[in-house]
């Protein structure tokens, strides 16, 4: 917020080259308050393939911390050096609600980068609605016990969990803007607990947290959307109303929605469309689209997609 009016910005990132950002003379690169648009590249860019990204040597957490007794109450928590406290970044993976498709560490080498960077990093898992109690309610229950058992590891682990960024990929960027939006949870909805860890900003890479939006865009989540909103009932005849981030808003949060300009499974004009509802709600909501990048690099390190993630996480957390 600026002046007490909400922000909405849809930034356009300089030319890549090498990875890296190039060409950036000071103050240009980002435009704030209108859609810049992007400029068709002459030729189509090579775009990161998941072959090419999951062909890389994996590295590991720190440690992984169980919570519960469930197959998936656990994650892995990554330490920076030093003896902290150390801030701490709530990660969520993707792979369109499924197990199937991906789990936790899809993020590792996300994780890795972040926590080179000073930052401690919990990395959660959740059933997927491809898994016996996944979908609604189970698969939110999950994320919100993961992200509540944070709690019990900052002591041991010396976090400091008094202001957590949340970074989701994905789906895991429709659940990590539902985990800020918890607060908001209508009162008799089975998801709504007493006392959500507050966040305090959020990047969505790629994610699909609008999902009335997502499914005109978004093939996958089509496929699986009734077992994840679940059924209508008399006490819940919007499926929606307690599963889509969209519908919780304002959330109080930074919200920054990172998109490729070549993303085929979550386009640019879901990010643009849900910062601007964010906007017109009255929170601090951005658009960032990157030129040159598909949904792959978005998970990234060496990318300009990813360094900007990073880059925005370490500033939630300043």
């Amino acid at each position: 917020m600026q002046g007490g009016y909400p922000i909405v910005g849809v930034w356009l990132l300089c030319a890549v080259a090498g990875g890296a950002l190039a060409g950036c003379a000071p103050g240009v690169g980002r435009e704030e308050a209108r859609d810049v648009g992007v400029v068709t590249p002459v030729q189509a860019p090579d775009l990161m393939t998941w072959a090419e990204f999951e062909g890389r040597s994996s590295p590991s957490p720190t440690t992984s911390v169980v919570f519960g007794t469930g197959a998936t109450d656990i994650a892995d928590l990554w330490l920076p050096e030093g003896p902290g406290p150390h801030k701490v970044v709530l990660m969520v993976h993707g792979g369109c609600w499924q197990k199937s498709v991906a789990d936790r560490t899809l993020m590792n080498h996300a994780a890795e980068d972040l926590r080179k960077r000073g930052l401690a990093v919990w990395n959660i898992e959740y059933r997927g609605v491809d898994e016996a109690g996944g979908g609604y309610p189970g698969t939110f229950l999950d994320v919100a016990r993961a992200a509540d058992a944070l709690r019990s590891a900052a002591a041991e682990h010396n976090l400091k969990i008094d202001r957590v960024a949340a970074f989701g990929h994905s789906a895991g960027g429709h659940l990590a803007l539902w985990l800020a939006a918890r607060p908001n949870l209508p009162v008799s909805s089975p998801l709504r607990s007493a006392d959500p860890l507050p966040i305090a900003g959020v990047v969505n890479a790629g994610g699909l947290a609008d999902l009335e939006a997502s499914t005109m865009q978004a093939d996958c989540l089509l496929a699986v959307m009734d077992r994840l909103t679940g059924a209508p009932d008399a006490r819940r005849a919007d499926v929606m109303s307690d599963t889509s981030p969209a519908r919780l808003l304002p959330t109080g949060v930074r919200l920054v929605n990172l998109s490729g300009e070549q993303d085929h499974v979550s386009p640019p004009a879901l990010a643009r469309g849900l910062a601007r509802k964010a906007a017109e709600r009255g929170d601090e909501a951005e658009a960032v689209i990157v030129p040159a990048t598909g949904h792959v690099e978005l998970i990234s390190p060496g990318t300009a997609a990813f360094e900007q993630a990073a880059v925005l996480l370490l500033e939630m957390l300043r």
